[in-house]
């Protein structure tokens, strides 16, 4: 890491920061002299700044705040080392940091630790889970009383459509993912194929697939930061809320995966279009905890208006091959990539959790060797099908008391996530319609 900073020398400040329970990044900034200190002693700073709210207030009756003393947790580097920042003026590197007590455990209460124990579990099976997402995004004018799509810097004007894969649209904002990319390789993440999507100003980009789930989570939550921060220097907003327009589709995080065993095989491949018992384990793993997963994948007030039927964000707990009505989906092609995705999270999630809840409940399915029901065929939206939880409380609820979430997360986690969002949903209803997604656009 010291040897970044020499190979960097026109870094003038430093970075430290981790991801909350809500993927929002809580850290310092460090003058470059002291860059040494951080890097071999790690920062200090509470065990209650992993679970604050989205308005990054305390949570009440937190055991982590008055009962304990408010006592600090130990931040590490993570193994990520220093990255760029592009979108500030002044060139400054972020080292990501990681939550650990004072005797060297790992804090459970951090969402990336979550994700690390649920990839030892599949290290201790002699296997490994290879990881891509897809982020969708909306660019938007925030200036004035209403969400606007931006005007374009090529044509200066305001194009008022759902363009889906219009090449046009990404001509209009050239400069700014050209930067994006350049960005994206100066921060070693593996940006595939960007796309724009089905609404006002949104667009999708995906990430290359990669056998380690801390590094895709890693990449996701430094995406998001990059292209908020990137975009604010290009004048306009830009925002992973599930749904910021009533009338167009919400933006999802889909999740790829497929798991390798110890010889590098994918278990999921069984030489047919069909796939493997281990395909079919694993789905019925991700089914069975999907009601109680719905919170990490919907986690706040404005992510239930993206889950509606009909909205291309899947609401019933089923299967398909090929079909993207449903959860979860079976994609074509050669059967050596025989893979899941998974398409029910918003692209409001935190990452770390998002991808450990997946990750966790295929591995739950492995492990106990259950087939799923058949997969459905034609439009799953109009299918009498399982549904997730309909709204933000019940969601909340399922989650605090799901067996399989239990198996999934820390019992710490699951008591500082609920608290929190609890809190959120008590104050979110005292908000206008407009109040709430002023809080959402720029923190999710």
């Amino acid at each position: 890491m010291d040897d970044w900073l020499k190979s960097n020398p026109d870094i003038r400040a430093i970075r430290v920061a981790a991801s909350d329970l809500n993927g929002q990044p809580r850290g310092k900034r460090v003058p470059v002299r002291f860059a040494d200190k951080v890097i071999e002693d790690g920062t200090r700073f509470p065990l209650s700044v992993m679970n604050l709210d989205i308005w990054g207030e305390d949570i009440d009756d937190s055991p982590l705040v008055m009962e304990s003393g408010d006592r600090d947790g130990v931040l590490k580097p993570t193994d990520r080392g220093f990255v760029r920042m592009p979108w500030l003026d002044t060139p400054t590197g972020l080292m990501p940091i990681w939550m650990f007590h004072e005797d060297g455990r790992p804090f459970e209460g951090d969402p990336r630790h979550a994700l690390a124990a649920v990839q030892q579990r599949f290290t201790d099976l002699e296997l490994t889970p290879v990881v891509a997402v897809e982020l969708e995004f909306f660019l938007i004018d925030d200036s004035g009383r209403d969400l606007r799509v931006p005007i374009s810097p090529r044509s200066g004007k305001r194009r008022v459509a759902g363009e889906i894969l219009s090449l046009r649209a990404l001509d209009q904002f050239d400069q700014f993912f050209t930067e994006l990319y350049d960005a994206c390789d100066s921060m070693d993440i593996p940006a595939d194929t960007a796309i724009s999507e089905a609404g006002l100003g949104q667009f999708e980009i995906n990430m290359m697939h990669q056998p380690d789930a801390l590094k895709a989570a890693d990449d996701a939550w430094l995406f998001k930061m990059l292209v908020k921060g990137l975009a604010r220097k290009h004048g306009f907003a830009a925002s992973f809320m599930a749904k910021p327009y009533e009338d167009y589709a919400g933006s999802g995080l889909h999740m790829h995966f497929s798991v390798l065993d110890k010889d590098g095989k994918n278990i999921f491949d069984d030489g047919t279009e069909l796939g493997s018992d281990a395909l079919r384990h694993a789905i019925q793993g991700c089914l069975a905890a999907m009601p109680g997963s719905t919170l990490i994948f919907a986690p706040h007030h404005n992510s239930f208006d993206r889950l509606v039927p009909g909205a291309h964000a899947p609401t019933g707990v089923a299967w398909a091959y090929e079909n993207r009505t449903a959860a979860i989906r079976v994609p074509s092609g050669s059967p050596v990539a025989r893979r899941i995705e998974h398409r029910q999270a918003g692209g409001d999630v935190n990452p770390y959790l998002s991808v450990a809840a997946v990750l966790g409940a295929a591995l739950n399915g492995l492990e106990d060797k259950i087939a799923p029901p058949a997969p459905i065929t034609g439009n799953g939206y109009d299918q009498a099908l399982p549904q997730v939880p309909e709204n933000w409380t019940k969601a909340i609820d399922v989650f605090e008391t799901s067996p399989e979430i239990a198996r999934i997360f820390a019992p710490g986690l699951i008591r500082n996530f609920t608290m929190t969002k609890r809190q959120e949903a008590k104050y979110m209803e005292e908000l206008t319609p407009e109040e709430r997604v002023e809080v959402y656009l720029d923190t999710v």
